[in-house]
């Protein structure tokens, strides 16, 4: 496995209301993909909760998403994981990546509210194949999707 390079400039992303601190840098192993691991704060220093984006595509991003995100209780239904994946796409469009997939649980209805919000489309549902590392956990049917991202130039916007 080739080592990756982690870019400058992603230590810290914000918005008006949310900003990323970055508490993690991994290079992976064998069947998990290098990411950035992040803690989401409010603007006013408050901690609730994380996010982490994984960088390339394998069969680990296909049925548990690039973008991985936990909103501690008392503070979801307010977009917040909406607006860090939003500021995490800037990493992988950094690093080259034309597409994410973004995956939830099947009955996870607030977060495949989230995933469709940007425009992700509905790859399918699936149960992850034995031969997956999370199956023998109990990871359920998964909705996959896949986001494809804009590359940004500074005269126009193009799909990729």
């Amino acid at each position: 496995m080739r080592a990756m390079t982690f870019l400058e400039g992603f230590n810290h992303l914000e918005d008006d209301c949310i900003y990323l601190e970055i508490i993690e840098k991994n290079e992976g192993n064998r069947e998990e993909l290098p990411y950035y691991y992040y803690v989401i704060y409010l603007q006013s220093g408050i901690q609730i909760g994380k996010i982490s984006i994984r960088i390339g595509h394998n069969k680990h991003s296909y049925y548990n998403g690039n973008i991985g995100y936990e909103i501690y209780p008392e503070h979801r239904g307010k977009k917040h994981s909406l607006r860090a994946c939003k500021l995490v796409l800037e990493v992988a469009r950094a690093h080259g990546m034309n597409f994410l997939y973004i995956c939830c649980a099947e009955n996870n209805v607030p977060s495949r509210k989230i995933i469709e919000s940007p425009g992700a489309k509905l790859q399918e549902i699936k149960v992850p194949p034995k031969d997956y590392i999370y199956y023998y956990e109990g990871m359920p049917a998964q909705r996959i999707y896949r986001l494809d991202l804009l590359i940004r130039c500074n005269v126009c916007i193009i799909m990729v």
